[in-house]
């Protein structure tokens, strides 16, 4: 075992031992035969700031229940949407800084809007099973304050938009269901998974919680309760980037770079790199509104790495992010992307079915492979991927993604790369498939076309050898059709609808 596996073996351990389970005594009692206790602001500990555009990192006026005049004084628009931003566990007792960045992305998509930071500090800076144990007051914090707004100066429901981060997903799940009226739309952003994987949805996030709830999981690795992020969906809409576990960029080498350029205050982003990413996809969703990510509806991550699910038919992909389709059914709906490691994080998603020949019996696993794409906007060249099998007169299908927007594709190439530098069966035997066509399925834009070899019957794919070359020879017949109909749906008015 390496160094770096060492120390993240020892960070990792020191987190788990320090999400316990929750400890019974330490959990509030939340739930009442009466509903006096929404109205008694005394008790309320969490701070409500109204931050501002120009100052999205300083916390220069709250907005206090129970006293009406701070909603003036804070300038509180009541013509306009409210969004809700609730931090989660904390090490420091301080706002960490994806917090103003999150403000001056609402504000610059929507420049009128009210961003409220709640501030918990003091009880999210406990052990982790404490910080966890009162979710369920700030919760009921949360609650006391939008329905003190909606009492006071008769703001709508349906105005109100809560964003919580890990342990502030499950408060704004927490202050969903205590409300009287259903909040409008909920996201959770990466929900915290230690003493949650398992718990009741009294005590989570839950599509109960509001109108609409949407979830990006973005750090599930290991096993139940004891991944940092909750595993099991939780929302109406379920979306899990790179399969959830583990993002892009987040490598330990690139934490590490990062900590040496930037300084050890982000000690913490060893652990936390991929737990915050689904707040910078979110970002992104706001800032990069011409770079929205598709996700796609599959039964599991293996099945989406194999390009299996790239169909849009009957709401089976959605935007991830702020321009969510709101859907709702009784089922969660998990959904799959794959991402860039910075922002824009949007890449183009292909669907490749190859059926492979031979005269000989052929089986090889663990194939290291180059795929180039070239279109009529650009081309993205040594496409790396590794096939777990060629065997003959097999039909495979993988996924191939791209940073590249390469308009309508052209064709295609592809190399079979040598697995080592020596190989004994390069001597003698045969490495040589044959290929008659591609079938190509692009996801974004729902386009079914075929490629045939460029010269002759078949194209020769061989280990170590030349591209294979394919050109587009025709479409699918229902492809036109379908690419019309879902940029009017991604685009149109009935998108637009469904999405305030």
């Amino acid at each position: 075992m390496g160094k770096e596996n060492i120390w993240l073996l020892v960070i990792w351990i020191y987190f788990i031992k320090t999400c316990a389970s929750f400890s019974t005594t330490t959990e509030p009692t939340l739930f009442s035969n009466t509903t006096d206790w929404i109205l008694d602001y005394t008790d309320i500990e969490s701070k409500f700031s109204l931050r501002t555009a120009e100052i999205p990192d300083d916390d220069l006026c709250y907005i206090v229940p129970g006293q009406p005049e701070t909603i003036s004084q804070c300038e509180f628009n009541l013509q306009t949407q409210t969004f809700v931003i609730i931090h989660g566990w904390t090490v420091t007792g301080m706002f960490e800084s994806w917090v103003p960045k999150l403000v001056s992305a609402l504000y610059e998509r929507e420049p009128s809007a009210n961003v409220i930071v709640v501030d918990w500090l003091t009880r999210a800076q406990q052990h982790y099973p404490i910080s966890a144990a009162y979710t369920k007051l700030v919760g009921r914090d949360v609650a006391k304050f939008v329905h003190w707004l909606e009492t006071e100066v008769q703001y709508p429901w349906e105005r109100i938009h809560l964003l919580g981060y890990s342990l502030g997903a499950h408060v704004a799940g927490i202050a969903g269901l205590l409300t009287d009226h259903k909040i409008n739309r909920i996201t959770g952003l990466d929900p915290a998974g230690p003493s949650f994987e398992y718990a009741d949805e009294q005590s989570t996030l839950s599509p109960d919680d509001a109108n609409f709830v949407d979830v990006l999981h973005t750090n599930t690795r290991g096993s139940p309760d004891r991944s940092i992020g909750i595993q099991r969906p939780v929302g109406h809409v379920d979306i899990y980037p790179n399969g959830g576990t583990f993002q892009p960029g987040c490598e330990f080498q690139s934490t590490m770079k990062m900590i040496a350029t930037t300084g050890l205050q982000n000690m913490d982003q060893i652990l936390k790199c991929s737990h915050e990413r689904s707040i910078h996809l979110f970002i992104d969703s706001l800032v990069n509104e011409q770079h929205q990510s598709l996700a796609y509806r599959c039964s599991s991550k293996e099945a989406f790495n194999k390009g299996l699910c790239l169909s849009c038919r009957k709401n089976r992909c959605n935007k991830l992010g702020y321009e969510v389709n709101r859907i709702r059914s009784r089922r969660s709906s998990k959904m799959y992307l794959k991402t860039r490691e910075m922002m824009p994080y949007k890449v183009f998603h292909y669907q490749l079915k190859v059926h492979f020949f031979s005269k000989d019996k052929l089986t090889f696993t663990e194939q290291p492979m180059k795929v180039s794409l070239y279109g009529t906007n650009g081309e993205k060249e040594d496409i790396s991927l590794t096939l777990p099998q060629l065997t003959t007169n097999t039909t495979i299908s993988f996924l191939l993604t791209t940073d590249v927007d390469i308009g309508e594709l052209l064709m295609v190439k592809m190399r079979w790369e040598k697995d080592s530098y020596f190989s004994l069966s390069d001597w003698w035997g045969n490495n040589k498939f044959n290929i008659r066509k591609l079938r190509v399925k692009a996801g974004e834009t729902q386009a079914k076309l075929i490629f045939s070899a460029k010269e002759g019957e078949f194209e020769y794919l061989v280990r170590g050898g030349n591209e294979a070359v394919f050109v587009k020879s025709k479409e699918d017949q229902s492809s036109r059709k379908e690419e019309r109909l879902h940029k009017r749906k991604m685009n149109g008015s009935l998108f637009k609808q469904n999405t305030k």
